[in-house]
């Protein structure tokens, strides 16, 4: 299994190579907008990577703050939101369990694909911790997000076993759910084998298919979320 915590570190670009060919037909900001609309809100974005999520916002809401551990994806996110035009967004380097923002200043608090990381091992009391940091940053009434894998090559939901925990966990907390697809697609399959190995490994690659939508490796996402008190 390639080694998630290095890629982060050291390869930011070719994991943005990656994630930006997820989503071809635009699935997850539609799923997103039906569970609150963001024009016009504040967000909090924890775990942003090179800014999948606060790119796809960014033009909506009033504000965007991004964290993340890594700088590096971090300089990804700001080159695209330059690249963008955009002048509503601020980016940061910082843990999703402590993060520079201050009390009830924003509307929504997501983290997509990043909980996932705290989630491993003993997920409950860190994922409280990162539970509690995001509601702690929420106005009243605001909105907890969270975007998970539920399977890459499947095209419907396989959760992955280390992460069973973490969706036992969230059923219990008062999260409602639902799923989508966010299928990646590939230029041709040379580009997809590369991709998808380097970040899933060689079994992933191999569940690419060919077919009249492109040169596809299906994905399965997972959404939960929850008012604020």
């Amino acid at each position: 299994m390639p080694d998630h915590d290095e890629i982060y570190r050291c390869r930011a670009g070719e994991y943005e190579e990656l994630v930006s060919r997820e989503d071809h037909e635009g699935n997850l900001l539609s799923s997103l907008e039906k569970i609150i609309p963001f024009r016009g809100m504040d967000v909090v974005d924890f775990g942003a990577g090179t800014g999948r999520v606060t790119c796809l916002l960014a033009p909506l809401a009033k504000s965007i703050r991004a964290y993340d551990l890594s700088p590096a994806m971090l300089e990804v996110a700001a080159a695209r939101l330059r690249k963008m035009g955009l002048g509503n967004w601020s980016v940061a380097a910082a843990d999703s369990r402590r993060v520079p923002a201050e009390d009830a200043s924003a509307d929504v608090a997501i983290a997509g694909w990043s909980l996932c990381y705290i989630a491993t091992g003993n997920p409950e009391p860190e994922l409280r911790r990162a539970l509690a940091e995001m509601e702690r940053v929420l106005r009243p009434g605001g909105r907890v997000i969270l975007i998970e894998t539920l399977g890459t090559g499947f095209t419907t939901p396989h959760p992955p076993d280390p992460l069973a925990a973490y969706f036992s966990f969230l059923n219990t907390e008062g999260f409602q759910r639902a799923w989508i697809r966010t299928d990646y697609r590939f230029r041709d399959r040379a580009e997809g084998v590369q991709l998808a190995r380097f970040f899933f490994g060689d079994e992933t690659a191999a569940e690419i298919v060919e077919s009249e939508r492109g040169v596809i490796l299906p994905e399965c996402t997972g959404l939960w979320w929850r008012l604020k008190p």
